[in-house]
């Protein structure tokens, strides 16, 4: 798993850097999409992914701001509705 994780980053990293992103640019959005997973997985509950991500709710709570990053449509869930069968 370690060896093909690696290689998945490998390729990533290669990519952002063929593509002239700045260390800081790749980590700000690496931050971000790893907080976005976190959230997502706990339907938006920031104590929850805080706990996850092995950091202070406070902490998560000035990345979630400084990032820009929308905890409410993070933590929405996908209503489907039920079609109403015409007869």
């Amino acid at each position: 798993m370690k060896k093909d994780l690696n290689g998945h980053l490998r390729q990533l990293v290669d990519e952002l850097v063929d593509r002239g992103l700045t260390l800081g640019q790749a980590r700000r959005e690496f931050e971000k999409q790893f907080i976005l997973a976190a959230l997502r997985q706990n339907e938006g509950n920031l104590s929850c992914s805080a706990r996850s991500l092995g950091i202070h709710r406070n902490t998560l709570r000035n990345k979630v701001g400084d990032l820009g990053i929308s905890v409410s449509e993070v933590g929405k869930k996908q209503r489907v509705r039920a079609r109403r069968v015409s007869r």
